[in-house]
């Protein structure tokens, strides 16, 4: 074959191209390319690359490529960037790589290359990952500083589960640098369940981030690309070789370069299938060549030099003899030290077309020569290759040492589902290997063990239960009985090993609290019980530590204190800071208390001692909750945003900088600084937020949509919070499930739905005695005695219950006493009484703790009392302040409560001074409610005059307007559309009350 069947322009991807220029010109961002196979997206990459280089506003675009690499089911843990890192090290060196990480520090680096040397730690956590995804973030955004950078992450579709993470993480998080992340994948392998669709259509919905497809070239474009192939000398295309190679291709580049011969014709023999196509090219290279590339496939698409001579047996000179056909027929094309099949369906056609014993005894000398030679793959390549190459050549025994061996090292690199993989084929694989225990030094239930963690690790909870269980089987079967769920052994029983057990029981009770299944407290029980008093162990310390961090979740929170008080007592003997400073917090938050600040001065001395930044996070979290919780709003926010600029520091600003903001938020929402609390909850939202994180951040962001009047994305909010609730023990977070409760009793009243609201506060009600009860009961509660006011007296026996559940309640702190008046002035409302005093103490005590809009909801009451008693300039004074505040705040319903009010009570806004036909403001409102259909009496009612009032009123708006009775003056009213309601009115007008104000 001819060098020419490779097209030496690109043909038909203009728009494409233009596409990934403005994304380049408007990074940072990203653009997601999909494509059949064959449709030239690394062709089209190739060229972006080369067009860019010299570009982007007259400096250079530095270009980052890392592919993604396909080892039969296994893919490499972060691969292509571990591709990218040794890139840049060849290119500045380790000490400029240093230069752009915080604190010049590579060791987190060192996880994913070794020329980082060793990595700063050995723990391999959830924390130590997310402080590597942030250095990785940190590393493209420095080096963006000195011009554009585009980070190319090609054949996502064999991404391994640790590559997704760390690529949606970089595209969720990019800041202003200008980074362009671009990724290529086969839409044609992503098929119903693939890993990578999830991942593309949750990161489709990020803002900034471009999906398009590659479709085929068309018919105008496949005979431009015909005659490029062509040549000089045969630049016109013989008379309907164009129309064939068109039906035959489908307008697939790789195909149509197949296609077409070397002398310039259709192939004489059109292969029947896909397969017969891409060998064609193959076939016609000299034998000598086919079995080299036969060799070359089982290494994957691109393979080095080095090895593939040791592979082939052949000496340098001949096997670059050898593959100078296949280069030069760009079946290869050469890659720095190696090749690369030019395409990989072409690889995949040679790997497939091996024989069965070809197959076996070709990846027997790929195992046996990086065997004899590990230097022929990069390091962290060596174990998972050798994993695969033995398990493909039928080798148990070699395959179970080298998925052990693998899986150690993707643990080390904190690719935890990848060190799941690994485990999980060496448990696959012991009962083929008699002496497996000997062969690996660790008997079954330890890899059983490392497993679960790993599936921990990994968020793979439901594997890591079953893993666990099937350990503590074992134990069970081997050493004796392990006690029931919640059970202390008897005396002279249990296990040989009870250490072994409670971690175990710990490490399922943690996983079956995230799973939300029943039986977390029993497991954490009995881990405890399997530990001596005597003598005192850290072990103990941090099991009954850890007992206690979860029960206090539950009802008994007496057994939380007492978990943490001997936790702390055996911590401070044995002198473990760590273990006394998770004590002290879980005694802190089980006893929480909105006044007293002096156990948080003890917990925060504690936990500095401790030196650990994990238990710092903490503490920052549980301060700017006590703060907030005390109404202390100002002081929240700014403890939050320090604790969140100190996970950003240590590089856990995803995880545990994206819990302190909702700690940030709530007081921002407080305080009244709206647009600040949506910017702060945006951001934390694209994190893609833990479930225990996430329905914190939905009813927040769903109260302040409603408030502003979007109801539809406030529906939104609650239905993804109530669904995640649903999954939930409802009890295990007083915060989530009674703020659920809440935002779904306010969307109700603001869809008119009263009953509904009602029904939603009930559990509140009923649910009496969770953690911090007090804090989330109140509001709800406020919400309830609302909805009774509405519903009038055939609400009678909840406004009873709810009356008896706040009379239970303590009042910790200004914050929970400002909703206890709330309440109280509310509940006086319900039972008819309109109460001034009560509700001006409310709004004082609103406007003490910097609330505007709760303060604001209580002047608008405050007016009402004030109406019904006949003072009209009082009312339109609290009035006015009330619709400042809201109009302020852009809180659209409340404003709206407000302004209406303020038409009733005959206070203009504006300068209005009269009304239409020679009637007065008086009238004007009067006329409006004629038009209703109302009576005198309800007329009376609502403008708070006398029936007597009214009807004088009514008799002054006939003669005005010349008629006889009421009904044509509404009449009238209709015809000139006076009161003609904007589309959509009377959804708001009905019962919104409630839900603007509580």
């Amino acid at each position: 074959m001819s060098p020419r069947v490779m097209s030496p322009v690109l043909v038909g991807r203009s728009a494409e191209l233009g596409e990934l220029e403005d994304a380049l010109a408007g990074a940072p961002g990203a653009v997601l390319i999909g494509g059949d196979a064959g449709l030239g997206k690394t062709r089209l990459i190739r060229e972006f690359a080369r067009t860019v280089a010299g570009a982007a506003g007259g400096g250079r675009a530095r270009v980052l490529v890392g592919g993604c690499l396909e080892l039969g089911s296994d893919g490499l843990p972060f691969a292509p960037f571990t591709t990218v890192l040794r890139e840049l090290v060849r290119d500045i060196g380790i000490d400029g790589v240093a230069g752009l990480v915080p604190r010049g520090d590579t060791g987190g680096l060192a996880r994913l290359l070794p020329e980082f040397g060793e990595p700063e730690s050995d723990a391999a956590s959830g924390e130590e990952r997310a402080r590597l995804f942030e250095v990785m973030l940190t590393l493209l955004e420095r080096l963006a500083e000195r011009g554009p950078v585009v980070l190319v992450i090609e054949d996502a579709h064999w991404a391994d589960r640790s590559t997704r993470d760390l690529l949606a993480f970089l595209i969720r998080n990019l800041g202003v640098a200008p980074v362009l992340i671009v990724v290529t994948y086969r839409s044609d392998e992503l098929h119903r369940t693939h890993p990578l669709r999830p991942l593309l259509a949750g990161l489709e919905r990020v803002e900034r981030v471009r999906r398009t497809e590659i479709a085929p070239l068309s018919r105008s474009d496949v005979a431009a690309l015909v005659a490029e192939l062509l040549g000089d000398e045969h630049r016109q295309a013989p008379p309907g070789l164009v129309e064939r190679i068109a039906a035959r291709s489908e307008g697939n580049p790789l195909f149509i370069e197949a296609l077409l011969d070397d002398d310039g014709t259709l192939a004489c023999e059109i292969p029947e299938s896909l397969r017969d196509l891409l060998l064609a090219g193959v076939q016609r290279l000299p034998e000598e060549t086919q079995d080299v590339l036969r060799d070359a496939s089982g290494g994957g698409t691109r393979i080095d030099h080095a090895l593939l001579a040791a592979v082939t047996g052949l000496e340098d000179t001949a096997l670059t003899r050898v593959l100078r056909p296949a280069v030069a027929a760009n079946v290869l094309v050469v890659d720095g030290d190696g090749y690369a099949f030019r395409h990989a369906l072409i690889r995949e056609a040679v790997h497939d077309d091996l024989l069965p014993g070809e197959y076996t005894r070709l990846h027997r000398r790929y195992a046996e020569a990086l065997e004899d030679d590990p230097a022929l793959v990069p390091s962290g390549r060596l174990w998972v290759e050798l994993s695969y190459h033995w398990k493909a050549a039928h080798d148990s025994t070699w395959a179970l040492v080298a998925s052990w061996r693998a899986a150690a090292h993707a643990r080390k690199a904190l690719a935890y589902a990848e060190c799941l993989t690994m485990l999980s084929r060496v448990l696959e694989l012991w009962d083929r290997v008699p002496d497996a225990e000997e062969r690996i030094d660790a008997d079954h239930v330890t890899v059983l063990e490392k497993a679960a963690s790993a599936a921990d690790q990994a968020g793979e909870f439901d594997r890591g239960i079953k893993l666990v269980t099937a350990a503590l089987r074992e134990v069970e079967a081997e050493a004796g009985t392990v006690p029931a769920a919640g059970a202390a052994p008897e005396a002279g029983e249990g296990p040989r090993d009870p250490a072994r057990v409670a971690m175990l029981l710990e490490l399922r009770g943690r996983m079956r609290y995230q799973m939300a299944r029943p039986g977390f407290v029993e497991d954490l029980r009995a881990a405890v019980a399997l530990l001596p008093p005597d003598p005192p162990t850290a072990l103990r310390a941090r099991a009954l530590a850890t007992l206690g961090n979860y029960v206090r979740l539950t009802t008994d929170i007496g057994e939380a204190r007492r978990a943490a008080a001997e936790s702390l007592a055996i911590a401070r003997a044995l002198g473990d800071p760590l273990t006394e400073a998770e004590a002290l917090i879980t005694q802190f938050c089980a006893d929480i208390d909105y006044v007293n600040e002096v156990d948080l001065a003890e917990v925060e001395q504690t936990v500095k001692a401790s030196g650990d930044h994990r238990v710092l996070l903490r503490y920052y979290v549980i301060k700017t909750h006590f703060l907030e919780g005390a109404g202390r709003h100002e002081e929240a926010a700014a403890v939050a945003g320090r604790g969140i600029e100190l996970a950003r520091e240590h590089g856990v600003a995803r995880t545990q900088g994206t819990f302190l903001s909702i700690n940030q938020a709530e007081p921002l929402v407080s305080l009244g600084r709206w647009d600040e609390a949506v910017s702060v909850l945006n951001h934390a939202m694209e994190q893609d937020p833990a479930v225990t994180t996430r329905t914190s951040l939905l009813v927040l962001s769903g109260w302040m949509a409603l408030s502003r009047g979007d109801l539809v994305t406030a529906k939104e909010r609650l239905i993804t919070s109530r669904d995640i609730m649903n999954l939930r023990m409802k009890w295990l977070k007083t915060q989530d499930y009674f703020s659920t409760l809440w935002l779904e009793a306010n969307v109700a009243l603001a869809e008119g739905r009263a009953e509904a609201a009602l029904d939603a506060v009930r559990p509140v009600v009923g649910h009496a005695g969770l953690p911090d009860d007090a804090r989330y009961a109140w509001p709800a509660l406020v919400t309830g005695a609302s909805v009774c006011a509405e519903l009038g007296p055939a609400a009678a026996g909840d406004l009873r219950r709810i009356e008896e559940r706040a009379a239970a309640l303590d009042v910790n702190g200004p914050l929970q006493r400002a909703h206890c008046l709330t309440f109280s002035a509310e509940l006086a409302r319900a039972r008819g009484v309109l109460d001034l005093a009560a509700w001006e103490e409310a709004a004082a005590a609103w406007e003490a703790l910097g609330n505007p809009y709760y303060r604001a909801g209580a002047l608008f009451h405050a007016a009402e009392a004030a109406l019904a008693g006949g003072d009209h300039d009082a009312a339109a004074s609290r009035l006015r302040t009330a619709a400042e505040l809201a109009d302020g705040l852009g809180a659209v319903l409340l404003g709206e409560r407000v302004a209406d009010l303020l038409r009733r009570t005959r206070t203009p806004r504006g300068g209005e001074t009269s009304a239409p036909l020679g009637l007065t403001p008086r009238e004007y409102e009067v006329l409006r409610l004629v038009a209703e259909g109302r009576s005198n009496r309800d007329i009376a009612e609502a403008l708070f005059i006398s029936a007597k009032t009214a009807s004088v009123h009514v008799s002054n708006i006939l003669g005005k307007l010349d008629v006889a009775s009421r009904g044509e003056a509404a009449a009238t009213a209709h015809r000139l559309s006076l009161f003609a309601a904007p589309a959509g009115r009377d959804t708001a007008e009905n019962g919104r009350g409630a839900a603007s104000l509580t």
